[in-house]
């Protein structure tokens, strides 16, 4: 899989939506590829976008097309100052993955202090604890690119059971000893209306 993540300000999210509505409707069938979107706004207006293809050439295929040129030139009218792109074909999943089902994600980006044991944190044994202890996870993944950097997706049912599951004892212990050391710098963009697309 290859993810790009694309982020920026935004200056109109209503009209941002509609281009993005736009996209999935008239361009995203020709768009051979491309596995699905999750994008949103957050509640300062920083939008927040992980494009998921089967590879970096169909990402790149898609970017070429001359409607896709045409389509972003108008969208990026949309943004309040620069938008952001990293590229990632170093892309963890874990449980169902991107899904379409979340009624809430939450974005997690930073540095990784140790990227070999971060991805070791997600082996099938560990997320069988995961889906046992926290139920309204659905899945998620993690695209690592740069400098040690990555952008990581968490997909909830629901907000509400996101944030109950924050606070069981169990899991602030165990994401202090396992996940915290692991890393810097950390981000969160809380998607509380997810915007999520797929192919038809």
């Amino acid at each position: 899989m290859f993810v790009q993540v694309i982020e920026g300000h935004v200056a109109d999210r209503e009209e941002l939506k509609a281009s993005i509505d736009h996209w999935h409707n008239e361009l995203a069938p020709g768009s051979v590829g491309w596995l699905g979107s999750t994008c949103g706004v957050t509640a300062d207006g920083m939008f927040v976008m992980l494009a998921r293809f089967e590879s970096a050439e169909a990402a790149r295929r898609n970017s070429d097309r001359p409607e896709q040129h045409q389509w972003w030139m108008e969208t990026a009218k949309l943004f309040a100052g620069d938008v952001t792109f990293h590229d990632s074909p170093d892309v963890l999943t874990f449980l169902e993955g991107g899904s379409d089902r979340a009624g809430f994600v939450q974005v997690i980006q930073g540095r990784s202090r140790d990227p070999e044991r971060l991805g070791r944190m997600f082996d099938e044994a560990t997320m069988a604890q995961l889906r046992q202890a926290r139920p309204e996870v659905i899945g998620g993944l993690v695209a690592r690119y740069g400098d040690s950097e990555f952008t990581q997706a968490v997909y909830f049912t629901q907000e509400a059971a996101a944030r109950e599951g924050e606070r069981q004892e169990e899991f602030q212990q165990r994401y202090a000893e396992d996940m915290a050391p692991l890393m810097s710098d950390l981000r969160y963009h809380d998607l509380k209306q997810p915007w999520l697309y797929s192919p038809r």
